[in-house]
C-alpha cells in the first residue's frame, strides 16, 4: 500500500484515514501544523488492497500496515468522514497499538437510526445498497464529472453545504483542492471508494463493541453529510462514556479543519514510548 507521509520526521505517529471519495494527498493541509506539533503523519492508499480481498482481510491488511510503519510504537488513528467507518473497523485488529482515535463528521452505521434522507450523499448509498452494479455506473459518472467538469460536480456536491462549508465552497483554495481530490479519489481511487461504499452500507452496529480504543467524536451541527445525530449514535453504541464535542456553525469539511489542530497538539504532547 503506498504511504504518503507529511509532518515532522520523527515523533508519534498520526494516521489519517480520509473519506469516501477522497484521496490520501489531502493530508497536505495539515504538513504544517503536524511538523509544528511533532507529529509524523501519514495516510494510506487503501484503494490499492487486493479487490479479492474480504471486508475483514481488508481491514486486517490495514492494520497490518499501520503497525508495520508504527515500528513497534502506537499509532493515532484519525477517521474522517466515511474513513470514520473504516478507522472503527481496523482499530480492533491493532488491538493495544492503537493509541488513540479520533472520529471527525464520521458516518454512523445507517441502521442505528433515519438518517438517510438528511445525508447529502443519499443518492449514493441508496444506490449502493439497492445495486452494486448501479453504483459502478453511478461512481464511474462522477469520475468522468470530476474529469471533465470538475466545477459543475463541485456544484453538485455541495449544494446542500451549510455554516462553515457554506463559507469554504465560495474560497478558490479549496474549490481546487477539492477538485484534485475528487480527481484521485474518483479515478485512481474509485476501486477503494467503490469498497468503502459497499461495506459501509452493510449493517455494521454490532462492530461499535469491538472498539476498545480510547475514541473521541467531533461534529459540526450543520454538517449535511453526516447529521449530527449519527454523533450521538456513535457516542452510545460505543464502549466506554464519551461526549461528543459538537461544533455550532461547522459542518463538514470545516469540522475537519477546526479538529484536526486540536487532534494533532493533543498527539504531540503525549510521553515517547520506550
Amino acid at each position: 500500500m503506498r504511504p504518503v507521509w507529511y509532518g515532522a520526521d520523527a515523533g508519534p505517529l498520526a494516521v489519517y484515514f480520509h473519506g469516501a471519495p477522497g484521496a490520501p494527498e489531502e493530508i497536505a493541509r495539515f504538513d504544517d501544523v503536524a511538523r509544528s506539533c511533532g507529529v509524523r503523519l501519514l495516510a494510506l492508499d487503501r484503494g490499492q488492497l487486493g479487490p479479492a480481498l474480504s471486508d475483514e482481510e481488508r481491514f486486517r491488511g490495514l492494520a497490518e500496515a499501520v503497525t508495520a510503519h508504527a515500528a513497534g510504537a502506537p499509532a493515532h488513528l484519525i477517521g474522517f468522514s466515511l474513513g470514520g467507518f473504516v478507522a472503527l473497523r481496523t482499530a480492533p485488529h491493532l488491538g493495544r497499538w492503537a493509541g488513540s482515535l479520533d472520529l471527525v463528521s464520521a458516518a454512523a452505521p445507517l441502521e442505528l437510526g433515519a438518517y438517510l434522507d438528511d445525508m447529502a450523499g443519499k443518492p449514493v448509498f441508496t444506490v449502493a445498497r439497492q445495486s452494486p452494479g448501479m453504483l459502478r455506473l453511478l461512481t464511474a459518472f462522477q469520475g468522468l464529472l470530476a474529469k471533465r467538469a470538475p466545477s459543475r460536480l463541485f456544484a453538485l456536491l455541495f449544494a446542500s453545504a451549510a455554516g462553515g462549508d457554506a463559507a469554504l465552497a465560495d474560497e478558490p483554495a479549496f474549490r481546487a483542492e477539492m477538485a484534485d481530490t475528487l480527481s484521485r479519489g474518483l479515478n485512481a481511487g474509485r476501486p477503494g471508494y467503490l469498497r468503502d461504499v459497499l461495506a459501509y452500507v452493510q449493517p455494521w452496529a454490532g462492530r461499535l463493541a469491538e472498539v476498545r480504543t480510547p475514541t473521541r467524536i467531533w461534529h459540526g451541527a450543520a454538517d449535511t453529510w453526516s447529521p449530527p445525530a449519527m454523533a450521538s449514535a456513535l457516542a452510545e453504541g460505543l464502549p466506554g462514556q464519551i461526549r461528543p464535542q459538537i461544533a455550532p456553525g461547522l459542518s463538514h469539511y470545516s469540522c475537519l479543519y477546526d479538529a484536526m489542530p486540536q487532534i494533532l497538539t493533543r498527539i504531540g504532547r503525549r510521553p515517547r514510548q520506550r
